[in-house]
Formats: structure tokens, sequence, C-alpha cells
């Protein structure tokens, strides 16, 4: 076994990954503050294809250097958007033909490792503190939850990114 070099992972090149087809997975973050973990939510909608990522309220947005620091590029090649509202961000969405899921702990989410993602799918990802606002909520076909074995009540928001991309992954792209 050998590590691969850069050039062996047969990446594409920023504008050969902008006209290859994404997925039909928006996310939205809903009032996500550290920019550490907006910029690896960048890097990882890049490894996934998101259609788009929306950042709203008090999310930070590039340019900055800590969320480049984090996203190595790929808020040059993600498609994204700022809006100043959660009801700004789902406005569109509402009533068109994509799911609009949370995760999010609620009194009746789901397994993420059980639930079949529609391929249009909105995920909402909320702040490190509080949550998906209720706000958005008001607004979801279904909620997921990561289930966790150990003492603490929730994951990091880009942690929590990063597997339920992955899973929209499996289902629709890998």
């Amino acid at each position: 076994m050998r590590k691969l070099k850069l050039s062996e992972l047969g990446r594409h090149d920023l504008e050969t990954f902008k006209t290859i087809p994404k997925s039909q997975l928006v996310v939205i973050l809903d009032n996500v503050r550290s920019m550490h973990n907006v910029g690896s939510i960048f890097r990882t909608s890049d490894a996934f294809l998101i259609e788009k990522l929306i950042l709203c309220g008090i999310s930070p947005q590039p340019p900055h250097r800590d969320i480049t620091k984090t996203a190595i590029g790929a808020e040059n090649s993600v498609n994204w958007q700022f809006k100043t509202t959660i009801e700004q961000a789902l406005e569109p969405y509402i009533n068109s033909n994509y799911t609009i899921v949370a995760l999010e702990q609620t009194s009746n989410s789901q397994a993420i490792q059980n639930y079949a993602f529609a391929a249009k799918t909105v995920l909402i990802l909320g702040n490190e503190v509080d949550g998906v606002s209720q706000q958005a909520l008001l607004h979801c076909h279904t909620a997921l939850e990561i289930p966790q074995l150990g003492t603490k009540h929730s994951l990091n928001v880009s942690v929590s990114a990063g597997i339920a991309l992955y899973t929209y992954a499996q289902q629709h792209l890998l």
C-alpha cells in the first residue's frame, strides 16, 4: 500500500467542477455561528456535489480568512447564497417538490440510517447551541437524528453535516 499523490486522485479543476451535474440536495445553515463550521460545511458540500448552500441569519459569509481556512477553496466551488432569515431561505422550497428535512432531535425525529432521502431534499442544519430554529421546524416534513451512544447530547454541526451529506450521497450518488 502507498499513499496517493494529489495528482493521482482524479479531482476536477474548478472550471470543470462548476460544469458537472450536481445532486438535488440544498443545505441551509440556520444561524450557524462559527466560521470554522461554515468553512467545513462548504468543504463537505463540495465533496458531495450539493446543489446549493444557503447561509442565513448570523451565519458568516465568505470571503473571510477563517472560512477559507477550513473550506480550502470550496467557498469558490460550491454554489451558495445568503438570506437574512430562515423564512427567506425556505420560501422557494415550501410549496415545491422538495422535501424539507431538519437534522434535529425532536419529539418525532427518526434515525438517519433508516431514512430514505428524496432526491430533491432541503436539509436544515442549526445553530451550535440552539439547533434548528422552531421557525424552520414549522416548515419541515420530517426531522432526522443521528443516534449517539455516549454522554453528550449532540455532535458538532460540521460533523453532523458530514454524516448527513454522506448518507444522502450513498443513496443518490455513490
